[in-house]
């Protein structure tokens, strides 16, 4: 019930239309009024929450709080990698998601590593690619931010995989939740300053070097002379 509204918002973004070649952002219009929104929530409330929290938790917590969130995401890798038939990636990724889940406590510690357990960050978005899928229409979501009608699959499946998504009271779930947001934005403290400090349309720049990142991912760091954003 928790990714409800997100299918629906899914649905409401397939129903628009796709991107046609040569234009990836048929929704710019709405997508640009999403990143505003996006941009005062994090001025006014994530950004300063983020800043005291680095502050006040050491670094090694949050590198556990990391991994625990990450800690799911490595059985989608998994999933991922065997749709795309890199078995050994797959089997390597599935070993992370078991080895850190039990004796790294929950995902909390990282031992899989050590072990020689690498980790690929494969999602659903990839391995749709990979059969074949373009990108289709460029999306903001808000919170969420920067992602495509391919990709919202990857949205939603993180969603569907997150810890606080395996508990039933309200109260542990927001809290998760906001204790997730949270590290992840401190980790981007440095980057969004960088990016502050750019005087260019940031809107822009985040929507290319999005779209070009993900196409970096499908193809492998690959990418086609002329990436197609369909």
């Amino acid at each position: 019930m928790k990714v409800a509204n997100m299918m629906h918002l899914m649905t409401l973004a397939a129903l628009s239309g796709c991107a046609t070649a040569g234009n990836p952002d048929p929704l710019e219009q709405v997508n640009r009024k999403t990143f505003a929104f996006n941009q005062k929530l994090d001025d006014v409330v994530l950004k300063p929450v983020a800043k005291g929290y680095q502050k006040v938790v050491p670094g090694t917590v949050r590198q556990s709080v990391r991994n625990f969130y990450a800690n799911p995401r490595d059985l989608l890798s998994a999933i991922s990698s065997f749709l795309q038939g890199r078995q050994i990636d797959g089997a390597s990724d599935l070993m992370r998601f078991a080895t850190n889940s039990t004796i790294g406590v929950l995902g909390l510690f990282d031992v899989a590593t050590p072990l020689g357990f690498e980790k690929h960050n494969e999602d659903l978005g990839q391995a749709l690619g990979y059969w074949g899928m373009g990108s289709g229409a460029y999306i903001v979501w808000p919170i969420f931010g920067p992602s495509s009608l391919r990709d919202t699959t990857t949205l939603v499946s993180n969603l569907v995989v997150t810890p606080q998504a395996l508990v039933s009271d309200n109260s542990l779930y927001y809290s998760l939740t906001a204790l997730q947001i949270t590290n992840a934005r401190s980790d981007q403290l440095t980057t969004s300053e960088i990016l502050d400090d750019i005087s260019i349309d940031q809107y822009l720049f985040v929507r290319d070097a999005y779209l070009r990142y993900r196409e970096s991912l499908v193809h492998n760091g690959n990418l086609p002379a002329d990436p197609d954003f369909e």
